[in-house]
């Protein structure tokens, strides 16, 4: 949509193909160039900007599911391109055999050779996606007994800190052992 068609669709609120044909027009023949739909210069209102803030062109929605890794989704790719050469070489084997063509028998081969290499492309898919999952790493969110382990020894790690803080000061202030000030 044009700047002269947002201006048609500003001010009438609905815009006729014949109308949008007529701004298009317009505004290629340029400002001043003869009939047209003619462009008014005026202020926008509150009410025209806060219009053309609620029509967006689209409406961007969050992912439903995260992106497949690189190496995942390339093995992806390259194992529906196999079955789909599969699947046609298994229909032109069926229609190959129905017209009695000579060429049925190798396309018989051929379909079991696609299925072969169709079946390794699944497999390579589900192996590439289980070794990116374990080089790279899976996020888990771990038990609740895991997480209470871990806050104890935590606890356990601040207070031998601070106890070691602790016995570097009195070392620090010559004291021998001495935990009171003279």
């Amino acid at each position: 949509m044009g700047t002269a068609e947002r201006h048609v669709a500003l001010e009438n609120d609905t815009v006729t193909p014949q109308a949008a044909a007529q701004a298009v027009r317009a505004s290629e023949r340029g400002p001043g160039a003869g009939e047209g739909v003619a462009v008014k210069e005026r202020k926008p209102a509150a009410r025209d900007e806060e219009r053309m803030h609620e029509r967006a062109l689209w409406i961007e929605e969050p992912a439903r599911r995260r992106r497949l890794p690189d190496p995942v989704r390339t093995a992806a790719v390259r194992a529906v391109l196999i079955i789909a050469v599969t699947l046609i070489q298994a229909m032109v084997a069926v229609l190959c055999t129905l017209a009695g063509s000579w060429l049925a028998f190798p396309m018989v081969l051929s379909s079991v050779a696609s299925t072969i290499a169709a079946t390794w492309g699944v497999l390579d898919v589900w192996v590439t996606r289980q070794v990116w999952s374990q080089r790279n790493g899976v996020v888990s969110a771990p038990s609740s007994t895991a997480r209470a382990l871990r806050r104890e020894r935590r606890r356990a790690r601040r207070e031998a800190r601070a106890a070691e803080r602790t016995q570097a000061r009195i070392r620090r202030r010559g004291g021998a052992g001495q935990l009171s000030h003279p």
